[in-house]
Formats: C-alpha cells, structure tokens, sequence
C-alpha cells in the first residue's frame, strides 16, 4: 500500500500490524518477499508489529483481512467510534486467504491484495 501510495505522490499514512504476537519484528515470510519483488514491490525491510489501542487513534480507517481479526480489533476499541473505523480490507466482506499453508496461492492473494489496494485510494483520492 505504501509503494502505491508513493506512487501517486500523496502525503498518506500508512501501517500494517497484526493481533497475535507470534511474529513480532521479524520481516513477511520469505515467499511474500519473492512475490512482491517480482512485481516490484520491495517488503524486505518490513517488520511485524503488534495491533495496540493507541492505533484508534492514529487512523482514521482499520482494515482487517478476516473476521477473527475483526473480532480482536473490535474488542479493544473503548467507544463506538473507534469500532467504527474497523472493517473488512475486501469490499464484499469476504476474507483474504492466508496462504502460508499453500505456498501456489502467495501470488494470487498479493495480487487480490494489491487490485484492492488501488481501488483504495482511488476511493479514498475521491473524499479529498
């Protein structure tokens, strides 16, 4: 997201982290890596960080890539609020598919990542 955003020259924040701590500072799985590079993407210096209650209040949009995320962001949120901002990264409220069991589904996913990205901001590019 943020090489798009780069891209089209905007001054947006961007951030990724994830519910479960498991992967805390250690760089996106190395198949991740390889994809995103041959697309031209470099993720290599990414770090997992860990979702806290502070980022509520940093964005103004959570986007989760399933429903459990959704549960464990939404139960930290302290108002309705801050629930609001929490919804599914896909718009038809369908999951991303994990593919860390499936190595032949790393690029299908990036690229239904990346397509979803671009829709994104040029959503987001028409609210400014």
């Amino acid at each position: 997201m943020r090489h798009l955003i780069n891209e089209e020259g905007l001054d947006w924040g961007v951030a990724s982290a994830g519910t479960g701590d498991w992967h805390l500072n250690q760089p996106a799985d190395s198949r991740s890596i390889a994809v995103a590079k041959n697309f031209g993407y470099d993720i290599s210096k990414q770090r997992a960080k860990h979702f806290n209650k502070n980022m509520f209040n940093e964005f103004d949009s959570i986007l989760v890539m399933d429903r459990n995320n959704l549960k464990d962001v939404q139960r930290l949120a302290t108002s309705e609020e801050q629930r609001k901002k929490v919804k599914m990264f896909l718009t038809d409220q369908n999951e991303v598919t994990d593919p860390y069991f499936d190595s032949n589904l790393f690029e299908p996913v990036f690229l239904e990542i990346e397509a979803r990205c671009k829709e994104l901001i040029e959503e987001l590019k028409g609210h400014m």
